[in-house]
């Protein structure tokens, strides 16, 4: 019989300050979550989607609510989408690979992990700071920069990321801020400077907005797309941006990239700021990507112990969950 030991949330400060267009945060708090079948312990963690209302105290709430089956299937159709389900899901998969003395991506019918060249996020500020934050991300060996946007500026902000750190490939994520821009207008200018795609520039919900619009760059849904139940509106975006905290867990996560690529759409897999413990289950869906941007956990000013490693440009397994031990 597997029920749920724990529901906690913990605190981890970010390293310096993570800005995008809604704001800044120095530190993130997630939910863990712990399941047990007397024997064997899974842990898995999430990270509350702040807007769309959640928070850590929240998701416990809702994990020390939930009275369905501790069960992945049965938690797609009793147990709401989000952070909550995604920390009780992963934890799960953690569990059922102790229990089969496999990994979990054994158990998945996945491919072996590898080391995965992950981007590396360029927080939002003035074109100096964003370039001397480049320049330092290109020394460390990142071969792949995304950079917040806001709107305004953002064509200045990206020729100085440019100056900073000529040689890498270059992904934008407006966070719903070209509501009221000219949108292939400022595809054409970041183009110019070899951006290779936009993340999000309307607001969810405002989809239509993108209806006729003939953009210079690949548009991806972020926060436009969480499920498979999203995927039928999204047909004026290129790509999907995959995270396991929207999904509500690596069972939908990983459905939700099949299907995708049955539609015809590019993938992005995403994440928000977390340890390694959230990180590594993401990883899975990672293989095969066309955009990686999987630094959570390097956000940090610390990690877990056994978490995420990286090293010549290339982002590590993390030993810390899924190995099946």
């Amino acid at each position: 019989m597997i029920r749920m030991m724990s529901a906690t949330v913990e605190r981890w400060p970010v390293a310096g300050a993570f800005v995008i267009s809604r704001g800044a945060k120095t530190h993130v708090d997630v939910v863990v979550c712990t399941v047990e079948d007397g024997t064997h312990v899974g842990r898995g963690e999430g990270t509350p989607i702040y807007y769309e209302g959640e928070s850590a105290q929240s998701c416990v709430a809702a994990l020390q609510a939930h009275a369905g089956p501790l069960d992945r299937a049965a938690l797609l159709t009793n147990m709401p989408r989000g952070a909550a389900r995604n920390a009780l899901d992963c934890a799960l998969w953690d569990l059922e690979a102790k229990r089969a003395g496999a990994p979990v991506w054994q158990l998945a019918g996945l491919a072996q992990p590898m080391p995965l060249p992950t981007a590396f996020t360029i927080s939002l500020g003035d074109p100096d700071r964003m370039e001397a934050d480049a320049r330092m991300a290109a020394a460390r060996g990142f071969v792949l920069l995304k950079c917040k946007l806001t709107g305004e500026g953002d064509r200045d902000r990206i020729a100085a990321v440019r100056r900073g750190a000529p040689a890498v490939r270059l992904i934008v994520d407006a966070n719903e801020s070209w509501h009221d821009r000219d949108i292939a207008q400022e595809t054409a200018d970041l183009a110019s400077l070899g951006v290779e795609m936009v993340e999000q520039p309307v607001i969810h919900g405002q989809e239509a907005r993108l209806a006729g619009v003939r953009t210079s760059l690949p548009l991806c849904a972020d926060e436009s797309c969480h499920t498979r139940a999203d995927l039928e509106r999204l047909g004026d975006f290129d790509a999907v941006n995959i995270k396991l905290d929207k999904a509500g867990g690596l069972t939908e996560a990983l459905a939700l990239a099949h299907e995708a690529r049955e539609r015809g759409f590019r993938l992005m897999v995403g994440c928000m700021l977390g340890t390694s413990l959230g990180i590594a289950p993401a990883a899975l869906v990672a293989e095969g990507a066309d955009w990686i941007d999987l630094d959570g956990a390097l956000l940090l000013a610390k990690d877990r112990s056994d978490g995420l490693v990286m090293q010549d440009g290339l982002l590590h397994p993390a030993t810390l969950w899924g190995t099946g031990q």
